[in-house]
């Protein structure tokens, strides 16, 4: 940026036992790349559904240095019972009306103005839009993080979600996208191309300390790691089932998982169980520490992502951090045809695609292990594509591209 700004952001995070965790929201990296370069910085933080916390939480920093931090006025906390009683994971109605109401409601306490809004989530950015008419920002950001066309079953819910998104795009200034995927998809949902936002591709991305490897001597031989959330769309269920069959030709083979979840857990450890694989599964919990994950990571030898085929998932529009974390690690990549980050993974041979089953993951797992050339090389292609896969090249790209 070629002066300071002052900057807003409007983001959401899960919260449990009082304390902001740091698996979505974008928060931490936005914090680290953009305080030392802001005049001004306020983060707007909505707790997600499910949260130990309902209103939302004010943070103001100056000259890098928080300098304030306070709840949502009367205009937001009035909504408190209704939030109360739909705290639970998901999509609440009473928390996007909360959520909009945020960043009116700062302005109107505040009066403060902004040269740059980003709002993560269409609610977020259409109450920037409002500012600016307001007077209140310069600029707005529409920042996505997933998308999907069919993202709701109730049929009048998803095109209410469509058409914010819509509105969104029309009317923000830029939009930043984190896969290439999403904007061509809008366009097959109607979205006028040519009156749309200026679109960014601004991939997730890790921070230096995590972009890290070990020489292949000193990983633990024959493993595979799995790191992420455990639902069963993400396919931790594909890896286990898939290490049924590795184990046939590959007896000491392993799988590592990182992840949390009580009900997740209980399906997959009974899995196991039923596999007989007890001993070639290892659960490690959940890690809040994403740096201290990726040290994990790169213990082991090959990264699992394989995702499910499940129709309208936003997987199939979505950036894949796993494999970021993955490709970060050194390890060569099995995924599915899900994500859009696997075609990066075949033009750079980084990686191998599959389908979302068990047996095309395991033939392509053997494969690897099998194939010392093909490992070596798939691995070298790994390292060289995460090297520059900073949040810190991501976002001054981005600026770079608003001419800022």
């Amino acid at each position: 940026m070629a002066k300071k700004l002052n900057i807003i952001f409007t983001t959401f995070s899960p919260w449990e036992k009082g304390v902001r965790l740091p698996t979505n929201g974008m928060i931490e990296p936005m914090l680290k790349f953009f305080l030392p370069k802001s005049k001004r910085f306020v983060l707007i933080d909505e707790p997600h559904p499910g949260s130990d916390r309902v209103i939302p939480l004010i943070e103001t920093y100056s000259k890098g240095k928080l300098t304030k931090r306070f709840s949502s006025s009367f205009m937001v906390s009035w909504l408190y019972p209704f939030l109360v009683l739909r705290n639970s994971v998901g999509t609440r109605i009473p928390f996007k009306i909360r959520d909009f109401l945020a960043s009116i409601d700062y302005y109107l306490q505040n009066k403060s103005r902004f040269d740059l809004f980003i709002g993560l989530e269409s609610v977020n950015a259409i109450a920037g839009i409002l500012l600016k008419k307001l007077g209140a920002v310069k600029k707005v950001v529409y920042y996505v993080s997933d998308y999907s066309p069919k993202r709701y079953k109730t049929g009048w819910f998803n095109k209410t979600y469509l058409a914010l998104d819509k509105y969104a795009a029309t009317y923000a200034d830029y939009i930043w996208d984190v896969s290439l995927a999403m904007m061509p998809e809008r366009i097959k949902q109607g979205l006028d191309k040519k009156n749309t936002a200026k679109v960014i591709h601004v991939p997730n991305a890790l921070y230096p300390e995590q972009i890290n490897y070990l020489p292949t001597e000193k990983t633990e031989a024959f493993s595979l790691v799995f790191a992420g959330t455990l639902g069963t769309e993400n396919g931790p269920d594909i890896a286990i089932e898939s290490l049924k069959l590795v184990t046939k030709k590959f007896p000491g083979a392993k799988l590592h998982i990182y992840g949390g979840g009580e009900s997740d857990l209980t399906r997959l450890e009974k899995l196991t169980k039923r596999l007989s694989l007890r001993g070639s599964v290892v659960f490690h919990g959940f890690m809040t520490d994403q740096i201290a994950l990726a040290g994990e990571i790169r213990k082991y030898r090959i990264g699992l992502a394989p995702y499910k085929a499940i129709k309208g998932s936003p997987r199939w529009w979505a950036d894949a951090t796993k494999i970021r974390l993955y490709l970060a690690a050194g390890l060569p990549v099995v995924t599915s045809q899900v994500p859009p980050l696997g075609k990066e993974l075949i033009q750079t041979n980084a990686g191998i695609v599959t389908k979302d089953n068990p047996r095309e993951t395991a033939a392509a797992i053997i494969r690897l292990f099998s194939n010392q050339n093909l490992y070596k090389t798939l691995r070298r292609n790994a390292i060289k594509k995460a090297r520059n896969n900073t949040w810190e090249n991501t976002y001054s790209q981005a600026l770079d591209k608003m001419s800022l």
